[in-house]
């Protein structure tokens, strides 16, 4: 223990000076203590030095410095895999009931020496003593990053990983386990003998696709132990088969890609089904068929991009907008383009300075939305004061905007402009209107300006964009040479494209959900609601019904947020659900109604042969073993009598203010107590 001091160590001194100057000038100073015994006097005035002495030093801000242990005992992690897989062979009984048992009679015994933490994972990770294996994807990966989220400073003796090895979501754990610096004990479940199985191992398809289009199909088959059999692939909509294929099952490890190409000639949301007939021999009937959802659109947006030259721009432009189905885009030389401009969602020009009278009357008769790309924006359709560069430009580099509000854009883009390389600007300052919206501003050397690069605005309704520089290209292949792909210049066209081809919803009652979701996700809606001067308000209450395929309804109420509406109806099977939302607004009743598919998932069916293997790896890998289910009392020989498992002990140093130290006080409170307790007793009081 070391005390410390902010003041010099004389103050000390003077401390104990006057304490005893108070105590002498009380008791022997005072003319009416002469009657007493000096021996009294003398104890009277060492209480009353010591008690002032101490009080003193308190005022000198006095630290007390001492060094602390604290010991932490090893945490063993037991996670048990609750998927679906886990009980999908025939010991399915002995896994609920037997090795449930063995499992939390192992985790009560080392509970003893070891702090234990329990947990479930499939898809998410969950502390929890009850297993139902009801999961319906397993993401390994995801359960080793929450251990290194959760646990990243503390003392992890061991994990103990109780699993068949299956996993159908994240990357492979082997080398996540490599971030957690501990043994895993690896509990193998499951059964690792082949089976005679035909299954349909994927369906790859368009999430949407267009009316009037066809759009491909591709379904893998695999096999094992079925050479010679035949079956056959049906491809089927609402049970109409609409397309069939005899499948050979001509080798013992059977595996190929059948293509359909198919139709879409209803819109809304279809179910289709791909299936294969069942075998006497085949012992998973439950993987032999998947149903997969393609939303059919009315029809694609048209986008058109008119340049007065050729220019690599425009190709990146065009390839960044196909990447997605939801729009068609044609190119076209200003000075040559003769067609209507009506069925248009959004014109992109590109380095035009001057437009054709029919143009500019095209497009201000169809209030379309138009996205300038390049120096000198035309007359008569912008409202952008350019500069009299003089033939002058800057090399400019992007600078985001935070405050930009009109779309949102990822945290990887938003720090990531910075690494886009210069396009040429004009020199000088752009003049735009108030009711402008910049996205990125320039930056010209270190040197952060407000002069906009790229900005946005709106004038009558019409939504209007401009990027005030030559060369966006340059940003596309610096994505790709930085991340092998395209993705971040992808979304800032893609973000833009799409704000500005929206027509705007002048609805006064609006809910917004997703048409096609997973049985592991909730359902979620928002809602807003307006008054006639088209204001976001949440007075009324906004109602829900949902109803089932068999009728079945659900009634749901809104939580009002401070600018809009929110529900979140939980988990539902599998299905297809429509719905209904009201509100009144004063006598008005707005209403709006959809429908709402969810997916079955079926990965956890697929495949259910064990992959031992990988656990014997992740355990070989980190430093731990392999146990079976029917070793736990094994495994707890192993974690109990384990060397490397130990408790470890911190040392660090820690400074408390002597003030805060309650036994300072009664130490104070003693000697002033018994002084005046002598004196009551002598006749001093």
């Amino acid at each position: 223990m070391q005390f410390i001091s902010s003041y010099p160590w004389y103050f000390i001194l003077l401390c104990l000076i006057a304490g005893g100057v108070f105590a002498g000038l009380l008791y022997f100073r005072d003319k009416k203590n002469t009657d007493r015994s000096k021996g009294i006097l003398a104890l009277l005035a060492t209480l009353r030095f010591l008690s002032v002495s101490i009080i003193s030093l308190l005022l000198l801000e006095v630290f007390v410095k001492h060094l602390i242990n604290e010991t932490e005992k090893p945490i063993i992690i037991i996670a048990q895999d609750n998927s679906a897989s886990i009980v999908a062979g025939k010991d399915s009984t002995d896994l609920k009931v037997n090795y449930i048992k063995a499992l939390n009679d192992f985790k009560n015994a080392v509970k003893e020496k070891y702090e234990v933490k329990m947990y479930q994972f499939d898809t998410e990770t969950q502390p929890t003593e009850t297993f139902d294996f009801k999961g319906k994807e397993t993401d390994i990966s995801k359960l080793v990053n929450d251990i290194e989220n959760n646990y990243s400073n503390s003392n992890i003796g061991a994990v103990i990983l109780a699993t068949d090895g299956i996993y159908n979501k994240g990357t492979n754990p082997f080398y996540s386990v490599q971030k957690i610096n501990a043994p895993f004990y690896t509990i193998a479940l499951g059964d690792t003998t082949p089976i005679k199985d035909v299954l349909i191992q994927s369906v790859n398809h368009n999430q949407i696709a267009y009316l009037g289009n066809t759009f491909p199909v591709e379904v893998l088959v695999n096999a094992t132990d079925l050479k010679g059999s035949d079956v056959t692939l049906t491809l089927s909509n609402n049970g109409t088969v609409l397309k069939s294929e005899t499948v050979v099952l001509n080798s013992e490890a059977f595996s190929k890609t059948y293509s359909f190409t198919v139709d879409a000639l209803k819109t809304g949301i279809q179910k289709y089904t791909v299936s294969l007939s069942t075998l006497p021999e085949d012992k998973n009937i439950y993987n032999n068929s998947q149903s997969f959802i393609i939303d059919v659109i009315d029809n694609r947006q048209k986008v058109l991009i008119l340049a007065s030259a050729p220019h690599p721009d425009i190709t990146a432009i065009k390839e960044s907008i196909s990447s997605t189905q939801t729009y068609e885009v044609e190119v076209g030389l200003i000075n040559d383009f003769t067609k209507p401009l009506k069925p248009y969602s959004l014109i992109i020009l590109h380095q035009t300075n001057s437009l054709p009278p029919r143009i500019i009357n095209e497009v201000k008769a169809n209030n379309q939305s138009i996205w300038y790309i390049g120096l000198n924006p035309p007359t008569g359709l912008f409202s952008f004061g350019m500069p009299n560069s003089g033939g002058r430009f800057n090399d400019v580099e992007p600078s985001v905007n935070t405050n930009f509000s009109l779309f949102s854009i990822s945290n990887e883009l938003s720090t990531y402009y910075k690494e886009f390389p210069a396009v040429k600007c004009n020199f000088g300052n752009i003049n735009a209107n108030n009711g402008s919206y910049t996205l990125l501003n320039q930056r010209i050397g270190v040197v952060n300006t407000d002069n906009p690069l790229f900005l946005f605005t709106e004038t009558n309704g019409v939504k209007l964009a401009g990027f005030f520089g030559d060369g966006l290209w340059r940003w596309k292949l610096r994505d790709f040479l930085d991340h092998d792909n395209h993705n971040l210049f992808n979304e800032l066209v893609n973000k833009t494209v799409q704000y500005l081809s929206v027509k705007a919803d002048k609805s006064f009652f609006r809910v917004f959900t997703k048409k096609i979701i997973n049985e592991n996700e909730a359902l979620d809606f928002t809602a807003e609601v307006y008054n006639q001067s088209y204001e976001l308000i949440t007075e009324p209450d906004v109602l829900l019904t949902l109803k089932d395929s068999k009728g079945k309804m659900y009634n749901y109420t809104f939580s009002k947020k401070q600018t809009m509406y929110s529900l979140s109806a939980g988990l539902f099977p599998a299905g297809e659900y429509s719905y209904e939302a009201k509100v009144k607004v004063g006598d008005k009743l707005f209403t709006k109604s959809g429908i709402v598919v969810v997916k079955e998932i079926v990965a956890e069916k697929i495949n259910t042969l064990a992959n031992h293997q990988l656990l014997f790896q992740i355990a070989k890998e980190s430093g731990g073993k392999l146990f079976y289910k029917n070793q736990l009392k094994e495994l707890q020989k192993e974690i109990l009598e384990s060397q490397t498992i130990k408790s470890i002990t911190y040392s660090h140093k820690q400074l408390t203010d002597l003030v805060n130290l309650k036994w300072i006080f009664f130490i104070i409170l003693f000697l002033l107590s018994v002084e005046w307790f002598i004196r009551k007793r002598n006749g001093g009081i």
